[in-house]
């Protein structure tokens, strides 16, 4: 079976990388919030997703 590359994720999938495009797009639409506001969280709380979904109230 082939990678279906329409489908992009995170190599690192307990950390949110907002310097990719394609994974600031992917954790922003799977967090159901903005580039900009998904950016704030990182940078008030790091990279760590359980701490930008606590920070974000997920």
């Amino acid at each position: 079976m082939s990678d279906d590359l329409s489908k992009r994720r995170p190599q690192d999938g307990t950390k949110v990388n907002v310097n990719e495009s394609c994974e600031l797009d992917y954790w922003s639409k799977e967090l159901g919030v903005t580039k900009e506001r998904l950016k704030e969280a990182v940078k008030a709380v790091g990279t760590s997703v359980a701490a930008v979904k606590k920070y974000l109230g997920k």
